[in-house]
């Protein structure tokens, strides 16, 4: 199952990379918010895919699964999220005051 999951991280990271190089601000965000989805997958499966039990002070079992990478992962999940809402909000503020879209232009390199 780990073998499976590396895989997809590999190529969401190869979508992310594609749509982190093109001008388009929004593919820009929405590059990174692909790019931060595959190292939370990551981090899950580095933590390790374990079944066991909740670990608490009263039970008795076998295994018990650590949930510190799942308190990790729900936490940065939450700071992508208002990252990437935060960058839309700029994108969308850009495109208000300008109308346009293409960094290039943005940046002075180009003319229209």
């Amino acid at each position: 199952m780990e073998t499976l999951i590396t895989i997809l991280v590999g190529l969401l990271v190869t979508v992310a990379v594609y749509l982190l190089l093109s001008r388009s601000l929004i593919r820009i965000i929405l590059g990174t918010a692909i790019l931060s989805h595959a190292v939370h997958l990551l981090l899950i499966t580095m933590g390790g895919l374990k079944k066991g039990a909740v670990p608490l002070l009263g039970e008795n079992a076998e295994s018990y699964s650590d949930a510190l990478p799942q308190a990790l992962i729900l936490t940065a999940i939450v700071i992508s999220f208002a990252v990437t809402a935060f960058l839309l909000v700029l994108a969308y503020r850009t495109y208000k005051e300008t109308g346009l879209d293409d960094l290039d232009v943005l940046r002075g390199f180009k003319n229209e």
